[in-house]
């Protein structure tokens, strides 16, 4: 079945984007129009995270995040086949702050949130820096499925770093600075891997790993941002989170990550991934 998505993927990805660009006008249609996927999850998420806005301009917003979905799926296949130079003139931003930390023979963490385009993100990413690059994943339920985005995440040679084994996946890097990027706004599986912080109106579950990763090795933590230009063009934004987090004071470091992260999405917020469930876990007074 890998075999079977992967030729469907590639010969996909061949095609111009201007031409996948008509293709992602009709998913679209289909996923907001007819199929409404997750379009209730949406509306409601969006609801709670914008109580002064009304009615028409949260359907605005959601219109606006189902085409910027739709881009998404058929920027990902690209990926099947892009290469490193076209990343590049896609992308617009300052990297300087991770050349400053090589310099120093740092290593750093990268945090970034589900904005439009993290997988584009990624690969970007390992086209900057000049130390080994990991990229923490979640597997995917589906063998073929995560089979086929390990191949397409590693193509420029990123080293993938599963989220369930994330110590037995960085042990060969320890004694040497790497890098480690991260989608850091998952919700967390379970209760106790959680800590709280008030996120879009709502006390909101983040996981501790990426904290606690970084504290072992007091290795400096990056924001990253993401912000969709316009269509195929994004600007990457970069600031540093903590130099030592071990200095910090215990979970600071995720607020800060979630202050961030909140205020780029009221800044952009059809750009967020918002038909996630992220609000599956409900505060019931945990103390971080």
């Amino acid at each position: 079945m890998y075999r079977i998505y992967f030729s469907l993927c590639y010969l996909a990805s061949l095609l111009p984007l201007r031409v996948l660009y008509v293709f992602s006008d009709f998913l679209y249609v289909m996923v907001y129009y007819v199929t409404g996927y997750r379009k209730k999850v949406v509306m409601q998420n969006l609801k709670q995270a914008f109580p002064e806005k009304s009615e028409e301009e949260i359907k605005t917003i959601a219109k606006k995040y189902f085409r910027n979905l739709a881009d998404m799926v058929v920027e990902t296949i690209k990926m099947t086949s892009i290469s490193q130079k076209e990343i590049n003139k896609r992308f617009s931003g300052d990297m300087s702050i991770l050349n400053e930390l090589e310099k120093q023979g740092r290593g750093y963490h990268i945090h970034i949130g589900h904005n439009f385009n993290w997988e584009w993100g990624n690969l970007l990413l390992k086209t900057k820096v000049n130390i080994p690059f990991l990229v923490t994943y979640m597997p995917l339920s589906n063998p073929a499925a995560n089979k086929l985005f390990l191949k397409i995440r590693s193509r420029f040679g990123s080293v993938m770093v599963a989220a369930n084994d994330v110590q037995k996946g960085m042990k060969p890097w320890q004694n040497k600075p790497f890098a480690n990027v991260l989608v850091a706004d998952q919700n967390p599986g379970m209760r106790r891997r959680a800590c709280w912080y008030p996120f879009l109106n709502k006390m909101t579950a983040f996981y501790k790993g990426p904290e606690l990763s970084a504290r072992r090795g007091n290795i400096p933590i990056v924001y990253g941002e993401i912000h969709k230009v316009k269509r195929g063009k994004y600007n990457f934004t970069l600031e540093l989170i903590s130099n030592n987090p071990t200095e910090e004071k215990e979970w600071a470091v995720t607020g800060k990550f979630a202050q961030l992260l909140e205020k780029g999405i009221r800044q952009y917020p059809d750009n967020w991934v918002w038909s996630h469930r992220r609000w599956k876990h409900e505060w019931k007074g945990e103390l971080n």
